[in-house]
């Protein structure tokens, strides 16, 4: 499985990296901002993305919603990371199509339990 993990900060990819890997995702690449990912997206195939929401220039809702609007990339599996619990603000990814939701900080076994709803 090859994931993409965007944020940022790079201790926080170095992070999500270090847990992946601990799950046993070995394959991991890394972006530090929706445009970069996007980029990336359109140039390599991913099995999932994992993003963070709040980023600059393109946030990951930005990102997200370019994903989901382009007819090549639009299937693809897409869970968000954000240290915003608020309701609205999951209802507004879910709008977006999100497939799934982790709120930091979060546990290896959190990680692999969303992972696995998402794919399968």
């Amino acid at each position: 499985m090859k994931i993409l993990v965007v944020d940022d900060f790079p201790s926080m990819r170095r992070i999500l990296r270090n847990l992946l890997n601990k799950i046993g995702i070995v394959d991991v690449d890394e972006a530090s901002d929706g445009a970069e990912a996007f980029a990336k997206i359109q140039a390599t195939k991913f099995d999932l993305v994992i993003s963070d929401w709040n980023m600059e220039p393109v946030t990951g809702l930005d990102l997200l919603r370019r994903v989901r609007g382009e007819a090549t990339t639009s299937a693809l599996p897409f869970i968000m990371v954000t240290a915003e619990s608020k309701t609205e603000n999951v209802i507004e990814a879910k709008k977006a199509g999100v497939n799934n939701y982790i709120v930091k900080p979060f546990t290896a076994e959190v990680l692999k339990a969303k992972i696995s709803a998402v794919m399968g």
